[in-house]
């Protein structure tokens, strides 16, 4: 349990297959909840004009965004009556096929935590104060417009 209260929501670079399996073992704990939710985000190897996308390269605006993702948190939970919900976003360089977004719901019922964990994602891609730039194979970047 404490493993994950006190991992902070921002780590450098990819997120590991290991810390998808903690998370897994930590929300196994709580034997409340009836239903669990992931989202595991990868980064994609987009080709974009005649160019592919090698890795993307994350920043934030650490504060800001730690702020927001509290309080997204918050009504997330309260809204779908969740147990538990981790969301954990890389920084730094991540390349492609590897993951960069984990949320996890908890819930009573598959029904909440399936949902909180879709709006969750769909929040967190819109609100967020966390920015992409795609690196490119011929060694040129462009900012990722979030889908």
């Amino acid at each position: 349990m404490e493993y994950f209260s006190n991992l902070s929501p921002f780590i450098q670079g990819a997120i590991t297959p290991d810390l998808v399996a903690r998370c897994c073992c930590h929300v196994q704990s709580d034997t409340q909840a009836g239903a669990l939710s992931f989202f595991v985000g990868q980064v994609r190897s987009d080709v974009i004009d005649g160019r592919m996308v090698k890795a993307i390269e994350y920043t934030a605006y650490e504060e800001m965004a730690l702020e927001q993702l509290q309080q997204l948190k918050t009504e997330i939970k309260q809204q779908f009556g969740l147990r538990q919900i981790i969301i954990v976003h890389s920084l730094g360089l991540v390349g492609a096929g590897a993951h960069c977004l984990l949320v996890c719901t908890t819930a009573a019922h598959r029904r909440a935590a399936m949902e909180a964990c879709n709006l969750a994602v769909e929040r967190l891609k819109s609100e967020l104060p966390v920015w992409g730039k795609e690196i490119l194979d011929d060694a040129s970047a462009q900012w990722k417009i979030n889908r």
